[in-house]
């Protein structure tokens, strides 16, 4: 069947045309997709899967029999859809919106925590050699202010976020290695083959993610939450970023109170050096 593009019929409407040739288990997912079409822009093909009571290659081959690439293509051109039929009026000010948006995306990955997840990843990372963190995107800013932070506290660590140097990186990993895989979806395919190969040379896998049930987690050892899902139109965007920022700041943090004399001296030390070069 002919791709779908972004010109062509809406999801809805593809869906309606072609639902008297689907299977019981089509037509499970089709009902679950009107009846939640806000929720399903916010789920992982995993927890589509689950919500419709269906196995995972079922609903893929679902959206591919519709035409689609697969659950990520139908997913963009659905939120167009219910973006642009949607009714909502915001009665605050944008800048209160922003500010609400971040204050809750923070206060709802504080209730989500879990402590003894967050106290292993500190644990882990505190006995590693080397810590390589992987992110693509705007995951991959992030990524960049944890290689920052850990560096300012004494640990050896390094971001990598072109896909093909991951891959090189992964496979020379072995079992003193610490990974930390940054990724909103936890779909996304480049990260979630790289982690692979990292748990394959037997590496510890700390995965930040928004959903606790996706391709990435299968592989980790550590699993920290954030809670600012996004849909497929609002990709990259900042608040999902600070609650990334936020789990990272608890890490960090964590792991200067565990040696707190070394990341002192270090610190001092980066401070000393760098004010060497400023007029």
């Amino acid at each position: 069947m002919k791709m779908r593009s972004i010109n062509g019929p809406k999801p809805s409407i593809v869906m309606e045309q072609n639902k008297h040739d689907f299977t019981k288990s089509e037509n499970k997912i089709y009902e679950y997709i009107l009846a939640n079409p806000e929720q399903v822009l916010y789920h992982s093909l995993t927890e589509l899967s689950e919500a419709s009571t269906v196995a995972e290659a079922t609903v893929l081959r679902f959206f591919r029999k519709l035409g689609y690439k697969g659950f990520q293509d139908f997913k963009f051109l659905f939120a167009q859809e219910v973006a642009a039929e949607s009714n909502q009026h915001y009665q605050e000010s944008y800048m209160e919106r922003i500010r609400t948006n971040m204050v809750q995306a923070i206060e709802d990955t504080y209730d989500i925590l879990d402590t003894q997840s967050l106290e292993g990843c500190i644990n882990a990372i505190d006995r590693c050699q080397d810590v390589v963190i992987f992110g693509i995107g705007s995951s991959g800013i992030a990524g960049l202010d944890m290689q920052n932070r850990l560096m300012r506290i004494g640990k050896n660590a390094s971001i990598i976020t072109d896909p093909h140097f991951q891959v090189m990186r992964a496979s020379a990993l072995n079992e003193k290695s610490v990974v930390v895989a940054i990724s909103l979806t936890g779909s996304t395919k480049d990260i979630v083959d790289t982690v692979q190969i990292a748990k394959e040379k037997k590496a510890t896998v700390i995965v930040l993610t928004n959903y606790v049930k996706s391709p990435l987690t299968k592989y980790a050892d550590y699993i920290l939450l954030t809670s600012a899902k996004e849909n497929p139109l609002d990709s990259g965007s900042l608040v999902s970023k600070i609650t990334q920022l936020y789990l990272i700041d608890l890490i960090c943090t964590g792991l200067t109170m565990k040696n707190y004399q070394e990341a002192e001296k270090v610190k001092m030390e980066i401070t000393e050096n760098i004010a060497s070069k400023l007029y």
